[in-house]
This record gives C-alpha cells, structure tokens and sequence, in this order.
C-alpha cells in the first residue's frame, strides 16, 4: 500500500519545492496547491522546478485566507486529484510548505501498511477540547462570521457581541456532532472518498463555509460519519503557544524533533538549513515500530510556555510589566526588612551582618541618600545612592536590589523617618520578611536634645506615619511575613525574639544566642513617654511602660530570660 502527500503551499516556496522533490524521489505522489496570492513569477519557477518529478501535480489555485472556508476548498480540491490520478494511494496525508518529514517516507509506509483502516485525526468534540483561543468553541458553528478575524477584527468583534445579545444561532445540520482538531490529518483513500463523494456534500460545504476556522473542523466531523476507526492523533509534530500561534523550530531543535518520533513536523524556520539537511538526507532505517509521541517533550514545551508567560521570579518583561499581577513574583529572592531595631540596638547592622553572614544595609530608603552597606555610592548592578533615583521607582529599586545579588540574602533598615512610597509593595512581596518594633522610633527623640514641644509634634508626625504603615501591614491583602512586637513587649525578652529572627533568616550563625547587642539607654524612657501624655499627645505605638523605674505591670508579664 503507498501513502501520497497533499502540501498546502503559500511561502517559501523552495523549502516546499525541496520536500516534495523528496517524496518524488522516494516514488510517493504528491498534488501541490499554491495559494492563488502567490505571484505568477513564483509560482512557474516552482513548477519549472519539479517538472521532472512525474509525480508531482499541482492543482486548481484559491486565494486562502486564515480561519475561511478557502483552506477547506483548497484541501478538497487537491484530495480529489489525488484520489483520481493515483489509485494505488491508500492513505492521505495532508502537510503544508512549513512541514519537513522527520522519518524515512518508507519507515512512515510501513507505518501505515500496518494499519490499513485507520484514519489518524485529531478529532474532539467541542466539550472536551480545552485549545481553543479566541474564546469561540461551540459558538463557531452556531454563529455568523462575515469580516476576517485577522483584518476586520474591530467587525469581528462587534459581530460576535450582536449576535450573543440577540441570542442568534444557527441550527447545526441532522445528523453532525461538531468536533475540532487539528488541520494536519493523514485519512485513508475510503474516508476521504466518502466525504468528497457524500450526496450531502453541497449541504455540509455549504454549513461549514459559514463556520470560523473550518479548517479545523470539516475533516474533523465528517471523518467520524465514515471512518471506521480512528486514532484521534496526528501524525505531524505541530505545537502552539498560549496565543495559538505555532511553535517555530530552529536548527537548535534537531535533537528535540528526533525526540518526539513523528513523521512530519510543522511550522520550520526556512531558513533552517542544519534541519532540512539533517531529515532529508537521512538513509532508510530498519523499520522502527516506536509509536509518534509528541507527549515526550511535552514538558519542555510547558517550561518554555512557562518561562514566556510568566519568566524568572523578579525579572520583569515588555509583556507584561504594565501588567500588575503578571509578575511572577515581584523580587527574585528572600530579603529582610527591620523596623526599629537600630533606633533599640547599638550598631545593630553590623552586629546582624557578623551574626548571619548576610548583606545588611541600612536605611536604603532614607530621604536623603540610599545608605548601602559600607556606605558605598554605587552598589551591585550600577545601583547608585541617588535618593531621586531611586524614588523614580521605589518598585525597580528593590527588584533591581535583589536580581543584581542573587544568591545573597538582602537585609535593610527601615522606619517613619524614610520615604514611604515603598511600604505597599514590601507588604505585597512574598518574598520579604519584615520584624517590627513598633514604637522605638521614640527613643532617638528620647535622647535628642530638642525643645520639648519640638519633640511632642515630632513624636505624633511619625506615630501617624508608623500607623499608616501597620496598619497597610495587617491587611488582608498583605503576603509578606510580618512580626510584630510593641517596644515594651519586645525588651521584655530580647534574646527571644532576635533567636526567631536568626532562625528564620538562617545564614552562617547558627549558634544560640547567648547575648544581645548593646541596647540604647531606656532609663527615664517611661517618664518621656508620661511627658507626651501630658502635653496632649497618646504614645500608645510604644506598649505599656512603667513610668517608675522598676515597677512591673504585674508579675506574670514580667520574664527575665535566662542564657543556657
């Protein structure tokens, strides 16, 4: 039994010329449709260029249009010379002039001899396929699509909408159960026969001339009136994007399209010579009885879907920056944020950055100047202290930060005195870890040497702006972890609470703590604190202090933490 090639050609017209002149050479018949657009100049060239192929015909031209009832027409025409002029072709195997063949034509032979009443299309019905872009599955037979999709699309649109609104539909036609697959079939002379030579044909062309993308269909339905068995699978290697646009294989893909063990593969690069070279002088093997399974590299196809749609977590694309929630993941790794701890501890920066190991910088969003660790004035990646440059993008600066240290944990400090813009994406970033002493911005005032109704205005400035920022914190919406201690609650057991934080920070030190770094001096704090009240303002960020020195408020709050 022999197998002859229908090739839809529209472009690149020598690789088409070159892949037909292989199926001649191995005695295989060939009808070849150029797409009516193509000029004349082309199209002789390209029959002056297999007019010593005996086997090579070429057929009626359409004009053929995406998503028309032309493709369909011109598959029809094409099939019928191929059933009249070579009536030893027991399967069809329709390829476009995109399409290279992956195995040896006789490998694909046997293949088929094998199997001489099956018909391999894809064929699903419309409940069942999850494909279809465009958001038209069912509705493509029950609708009307007058304008072209790709040149009238506004018209498109707009036709569809009407239609939905009026609830139109078309009735489908006795006896059809709509199904979709894919456009590269390979049918046997019977089931193609049938469907060209059915006394319904003017009746079924006539339904599925008005369908969207009939090319998908037509075969795909009609296939199941007449086959008696189908494997509902091509035979041509033919992936698409999330878009529905084809894949492109390069010369780079060689070992992948061996891979995947079918016959034909679509859409090539023209230029591709490493390709064309590679499967079209391939010797015949012995048979090879490995099933196509395009499954295999299914997975590679995922990443790459993946790694488009959604890229590296923190580095952000053309496509889809604009986009809020496209991201994935608005940093590229975990980075550390401390809110009044260097206002508590004594050079807290540096003694975290020996205890951890980590990168520990400090105010990096301080109004005046970006304060990267060692006081450097351009940072990893070009980043510069500029605090205009920095407040350009608050965003970009952090996510630049972290994608330029990759594979270092970031840690900075922040607090009510810095610029604030950024305190909403910290709270949405997956990636942040914020510990706050809630209060502590007090005691730099406590100690301050200010007119004290300076002090009092100063303190309720920055309550209401460290309010702002908890309260953005304890929303719903926040997905970073947050701690968050009260000044008094957090001196009542230090070591603890620095313990967790090194736990979770990890790093190098992993010793347990046996000592905190120097706290700021808290004599006379409570007092401070009673002043405020005084004047008329409500320090109540801070937490309960005692304005006496030593006296507790009661004992069981009261927990002196022991080294072991």
């Amino acid at each position: 039994m022999s197998v002859g090639f229908i090739m839809l050609v529209h472009e690149a017209l020598d690789r088409a010329a070159q892949v037909a002149r292989h199926f001649c050479d191995h005695a295989k018949p060939v009808v070849i449709h150029v797409d009516k657009r193509v000029d004349d100049a082309s199209f002789n060239w390209l029959r002056q260029k297999l007019a010593d192929c005996p086997d090579a015909v070429f057929c009626d031209r359409h004009a053929c249009e995406w998503g028309s009832w032309s493709i369909v027409n011109a598959t029809q025409t094409a099939s019928t010379i191929m059933l009249d002029r070579f009536p030893q072709v027991r399967h069809v195997m329709l390829a476009s002039g995109s399409c290279l063949p992956l195995r040896p034509v006789k490998e694909l032979e046997r293949y088929l001899t094998a199997r001489p009443r099956t018909d391999f299309i894809e064929s699903v019905t419309t409940d069942e396929v999850d494909w279809t872009v465009g958001g038209l599955s069912q509705e493509r037979f029950t609708l009307r699509f007058p304008f072209s999709w790709k040149k009238q699309r506004r018209l498109f649109d707009a036709n569809v909408r009407l239609q939905r609104a009026l609830k139109y539909e078309r009735t489908i036609l006795d006896g059809l159960v709509p199904h979709l697959g894919s456009q590269w079939w390979c049918l046997t002379r019977h089931t193609l026969s049938a469907i060209l030579q059915d006394p319904r044909r003017p009746e079924f062309d006539a339904y599925f001339s008005r369908v969207w993308i009939p090319d998908e269909s037509y075969f795909q339905t009609l296939a199941r009136l007449y086959s008696s068995q189908i494997e509902s699978r091509s035979l041509t290697l033919s992936k698409f994007d999330f878009q529905g646009k084809p894949h492109v294989f390069y010369d780079d893909h060689l070992q992948l399209l061996r891979r995947s063990d079918c016959f034909m593969a679509r859409k090539i690069w023209p230029q591709a010579e490493g390709l064309f070279r590679a499967f079209l002088t391939q010797s015949d093997r012995m048979p090879n009885v490995v099933e196509p399974n395009p499954l295999k590299i299914d997975r590679l196809f995922s990443r790459a879907t993946e790694r488009r749609t959604r890229g590296r977590s923190g580095l952000y694309m053309q496509g889809r920056y604009p986009n809020d929630g496209w991201e994935n993941g608005k940093t590229a790794g975990r980075y550390s944020v401390f809110e009044g701890f260097d206002d508590l501890f004594e050079n807290f920066d540096s003694w975290l950055e020996r205890r951890t190991g980590n990168r520990v910088h400090r105010h990096l969003f301080a109004k005046d100047r970006v304060q990267f660790a060692g006081d450097v004035p351009v940072y990893n990646g070009g980043l510069s202290d500029s605090a205009a440059l920095r407040d350009y993008s608050p965003h970009s600066f952090v996510t630049n930060l972290t994608w330029n240290t990759r594979g270092e944990h970031q840690c900075f400090m922040f607090g009510p005195h810095d610029a604030q813009d950024i305190s909403a994406i910290l709270a949405s970033d997956r990636n942040a870890h914020i510990s706050v002493i809630t209060g502590a911005w007090a005691i730099p005032l406590f100690h301050s040497n200010q007119n004290f109704a300076d002090l009092r205005k100063e303190a309720a400035r920055l309550q209401r702006i460290e309010g702002a920022h908890l309260d953005l914190l304890r929303t719903g919406l926040t997905k970073a972890r947050v701690s968050i201690w009260s000044l008094a609650e957090f001196i009542e057991d230090p070591m603890e609470k620095l313990q967790m934080i090194l736990d979770e920070l990890g790093g190098s030190g992993q010793r347990r703590l046996t000592e905190v770094p120097r706290m700021a001096d808290l004599s006379g704090f409570g007092q401070f604190l009673q002043n405020l009240k005084n004047q008329g303002m409500s320090p109540h960020l801070m937490g309960d202090f005692p304005v006496i020195e030593g006296e507790t408020r009661n004992d069981d709050q009261h927990r002196p933490y022991l080294v072991k």
